[in-house]
């Protein structure tokens, strides 16, 4: 069955229905990575975008629970070919059956790299999948992401526990957390108490944790007024670690500001500059904001895009706090810098470990060696 993929600007692409029968209209944004699609689909993050996909085979190991990264939020998915016969022993169930379990329509037969160009010079816009080409687009362009983060959230508090001893308590703030923050933590013997987006700093103090976990989220980081002001009460007082939209909202608590990017990161292979070393990290990355770097004033920042030069972390040294854009906990990889939870529970370890953060290359921030292969000589 015929679908059309619709832009703002007019611009029509015909393609074939798969997914859910139904319309839908969002903000479309591309991703460039070339495996993780499963986690882009379950990523909160992507609440109230239509996602294309860049790489042109979407689907060929089908989707598999364990690797989901919370609740699909996409409100559409574009992609160049859907393989309809997926081959994975972990599979179980094909792309489209979950797109229609999720009521959430695709569109396939789509030259996603000629999308992916009119977006990078005219910017994100809106779009829509449907079946007829509408008249009036002026529904369209007024689509608006409003109030994503409280739809995400968690609506109640849970802890979710090591396999060992705990070593520490850390209060998890979801604004649309990964699951994977929470096992990253967990792995590092963290009891994980995840709070929704409501969460109080009075409440969090009183409570006695060693850490403060701000997770991942979607839309305007500047529209959660109430969240910036509870991180400011939070600074200097407990240790706490920044991801992406947590990142976004700790430059604002500190009298920072934000701008969306023209067409943002969304990828696996987006390089982060370490400017107090000489490393550049490969990152999984999934934003349309970033923090500007001339309104840092109480941080210094740590990471930059190596591509456009945009602000990809910053330190608060003397609030025994940091923060990334990026996403250190990324599932499918690249894995370079998961050392950063290690930093953080090095932080939650007493004052004598809060000089890590003025001097990031001791012995505790040195990167573990890989892990040898399976079957592979150790």
């Amino acid at each position: 069955m015929k679908r059309y993929l619709v832009l703002e600007n007019g611009e029509v692409f015909a393609g074939l229905a798969f997914g859910a029968p139904c319309d839908t209209v969002g903000e479309l944004v591309f991703t460039t990575g070339m495996n993780g699609y499963i986690e882009t689909l379950t990523d909160p993050s992507y609440c109230g975008q239509i996602v294309l996909q860049t790489f042109p085979l979407i689907g060929n190991y089908g989707i598999i629970p364990a690797d989901f990264e919370g609740k699909c939020c996409v409100r559409g998915y574009v992609v160049r070919e859907q393989c309809q016969t997926p081959s994975n022993f972990r599979c179980e169930e094909t792309l489209d059956a979950f797109l229609k379990a999720n009521n959430i329509p695709g569109i396939a037969g789509i030259d996603t790299r000629a999308v992916t160009r009119i977006l990078r010079e005219a910017g994100t816009m809106n779009a829509a999948i449907c079946d007829t080409v509408p008249d009036d687009l002026a529904p369209l362009r007024a689509y608006r992401i409003t109030d994503p983060v409280p739809q995400v959230t968690t609506p109640e508090p849970y802890t979710l526990q090591p396999e060992g001893s705990v070593l520490h308590r850390v209060a998890l703030i979801d604004y649309g957390a990964k699951r994977n923050i929470a096992r990253e933590l967990c792995r590092r013997g963290c009891a994980v108490t995840v709070l929704p987006c409501s969460a109080k700093a009075k409440d969090i103090l009183a409570a006695g944790y060693d850490g403060v976990m701000l997770s991942n989220g979607p839309g305007d980081p500047t529209d959660n007024v109430d969240q910036i002001a509870e991180i400011a009460k939070l600074f200097g007082r407990i240790p706490m670690f920044g991801i992406c939209l947590g990142h976004q909202l700790m430059a604002l608590a500190q009298g920072g500001s934000t701008v969306k990017l023209k067409y943002g990161h969304r990828g696996v292979n987006q390089p982060a500059r370490d400017v107090c070393g000489t490393r550049t990290f490969l990152t999984s990355q999934n934003h349309g904001y970033a923090v500007v770097p001339e309104s840092v004033k109480t941080g210094v920042i740590r990471y930059i895009n190596a591509n456009d030069g945009t602000c990809e972390g910053v330190d608060y040294p003397d609030l025994r706090a940091f923060s990334v854009q990026f996403h250190p906990e990324a599932c499918s990889g690249p894995h370079d810098t998961a050392f950063l939870f290690d930093r953080f529970c090095d932080l939650m370890g007493g004052a004598h470990h809060a000089d890590r953060l003025h001097h990031p290359q001791s012995p505790g921030h040195r990167l573990r060696p890989p892990r040898p292969r399976s079957g592979a000589a150790a």
